[in-house]
């Protein structure tokens, strides 16, 4: 019985973390990143394009920052297991537009996470300006629902 018990805690221990890493990532839900910004991702269409909203928690303005707008696609929305996307965000208090770029992962526990980079541009007055207009950075997003 003793030898019988070990044998299948080793296989359910074995199970488990296959069946979580084989486990698609989807883009669909709430996601929060490192500095506590939320992003919500509404449902993927058969194209693999998406909406949603962003609500930043860090803005380079003094203007109350308000929910913004997303849109998005995602790469063969239905045949990979760790898409790659891009969305923009077109920011409601201010004179910039974000784009990112990422992929989705799940790690062996199945958590998912989104690797990001992104680049904000900032309207500037003249092209002499251009030089202090774009921003870039990265972002991990995790889903919190």
């Amino acid at each position: 019985m003793g030898t019988l018990s070990c044998c299948l805690l080793l296989a359910l221990a074995l199970f488990v973390p296959g069946d979580a890493a084989s486990r698609k990532c989807h883009l669909q839900g709430l996601w929060r990143n490192e500095l506590g910004s939320n992003m919500t991702i509404l449902a993927t269409n058969t194209a693999g394009t998406f909406s949603g909203s962003y609500h930043t928690a860090v803005a380079a303005t003094n203007k109350q920052i308000l929910v913004s707008p997303l849109q998005g696609v995602q790469q063969h929305p239905s045949a990979k297991r760790h898409p790659t996307f891009g969305f923009t965000v077109q920011w409601q208090f201010s004179d910039s537009t974000t784009a990112f770029v990422g992929q989705c992962f799940v790690d062996h526990r199945g958590k998912e996470t989104l690797e990001t980079m992104w680049l904000l541009r900032e309207e500037v007055l003249s092209r002499k300006d251009t030089w202090k207009a774009t921003r870039v950075g990265t972002s991990i997003f995790t889903r919190i629902k």
